[in-house]
């Protein structure tokens, strides 16, 4: 756990979310660790989601999928308070294969919430969080509660 880890209750939430998405299902993404405006999550190498058969390295559509749902549920779980979320923009620079067979992380922080928009930045790899395989930035809608 690190130094910043939240109550249990941020971590659910963050769970809740990932388990009504079946894109999140699907990949079988877990919440690790959540925060006031930050996730961290996870998923297993699989066979099935890999994009070059000669090397085994995992298809870009599974990291992009990791960062982008992590970077929503990070809007959510941010204190200014989000009730839904959709990604308006997103970049993602890949760094680096992620290393075949091993299980892929991503940290995602919403950093800045105006009043209609959430910005957020985030990062993946596999064995060491100083050894990224890709980073985000993105923007992402806000809804208030009523």
């Amino acid at each position: 756990m690190s130094a910043e880890a939240a109550p249990p209750d941020k971590t659910e939430a963050a769970r809740r979310f990932l388990r009504v998405l079946p894109l999140c299902c699907a990949l079988g993404m877990e919440v690790v660790e959540a925060g006031d405006g930050w996730v961290l999550t996870s998923l297993d190498y699989d066979p099935r989601f890999v994009g070059d058969p000669a090397t085994g390295v995992l298809h870009g559509g599974v990291v992009t999928a990791l960062l982008d749902t992590s970077g929503g549920a990070s809007v959510l779980l941010h204190p200014a308070g989000s009730v839904s979320t959709a990604t308006i923009d997103l970049r993602i620079d890949y760094l680096r294969p992620a290393e075949p067979g091993q299980r892929l992380f991503a940290r995602a922080e919403c950093y800045r919430m105006t009043r209609t928009v959430a910005f957020v930045r985030a990062h993946a790899w596999t064995r060491s969080p100083e050894d990224v395989v890709a980073t985000m930035a993105g923007a992402f809608t806000v809804e208030r509660p009523a």
